[in-house]
């Protein structure tokens, strides 16, 4: 299979967020204590989950997909809370890709392979309104400060094994700069899902620049084959590009809408 990719250096001004979403907030919510852990693959291997009309984006000629476990705080739908379902953890993997609009437009975005979270009721709606891959399961975090340190933990049940995912990090936030590897992997602003029917819908996730802590120490015991299949098989034992934390922000997450169908660009190796 022949995968599109997407090279640009990100930081750069035709790279920047634009926002030109006239869609209603679906969501709002809080993001917090975001765990993001970097594995480079090789392009073929997301190759299956790339929907219709997007390219894969690179950072520095590298294709990452992320191990992510945050807390998801304050959460409400078209402006009301769901009974016993606002603050719960997530954690999901995902991959980077871009789309050029007819205007020349760059929207940078996420695709996920898979999304873990405690909550049905949760799961059941992002499945009925996004397809996204979701799945109840069984979930828990931690997060302990310190005048040195904090420490934060996400911890997951899947087929009857443990999985978690955990950080000691400096207690101060620093800010993101300009082009670096950060910057790229916080600053996708649109979600992307590959619908059972061949097409792409498209959601927009608005959020402020964040700030990040420097992590000092990350563990990270999880078996990628049993909960996202064989293609992921490898990266149980690889150790991760880079780990990063972020404090995170209040987010809106606006309705989704069906990307029209065109032929893809040309496409590289």
């Amino acid at each position: 299979m022949s995968i599109v990719c997407f090279h640009a250096p990100f930081g750069n001004n035709t790279s920047k967020r634009i926002l030109t979403s006239s869609m209603p907030t679906f969501l709002t919510a809080e993001w917090r204590k975001l765990i993001m852990a970097q594995y480079e693959v090789a392009p073929t291997t997301i190759a299956p989950w790339l929907p219709a009309g997007l390219e894969l984006d690179f950072y520095q000629d590298r294709c990452y997909v992320s191990l992510v476990g945050f807390l998801f705080d304050r959460v409400r739908l078209k402006g009301l809370p769901i009974p016993f379902h606002t603050r719960f953890e997530e954690i999901n993997l995902r991959f980077y890709v871009v789309r050029t609009e007819p205007d020349g437009a760059r929207r940078r975005g996420v695709v996920f392979i898979r999304e873990f979270v405690p909550r049905r009721a949760i799961a059941f709606i992002a499945k009925q309104f996004y397809e996204e891959p979701y799945r109840a399961i069984p979930t828990s975090h931690s997060i302990e400060t310190t005048s040195q340190s904090l420490n934060v933990s996400y911890s997951w049940k899947h087929t009857h094994r443990s999985h978690s995912l955990s950080v000691e990090a400096d207690p101060i936030t620093q800010p993101i700069f300009e082009g670096s590897e950060e910057e790229f992997i916080t600053e996708h602003y649109w979600g992307y899902t590959k619908r059972a029917n061949g097409s792409t819908s498209a959601y927009e996730v608005q959020h402020p620049h964040w700030l990040t802590y420097k992590v000092q120490n990350h563990k990270i015991d999880v078996d990628f084959e049993t909960l996202y299949g064989p293609s992921f098989a490898s990266l149980t034992d690889q150790t991760p590009n880079s780990v990063l934390l972020a404090e995170g922000s209040p987010v809106s997450v606006l309705s989704g809408s069906s990307l029209p169908l065109r032929p893809r660009p040309n496409s590289c190796v």
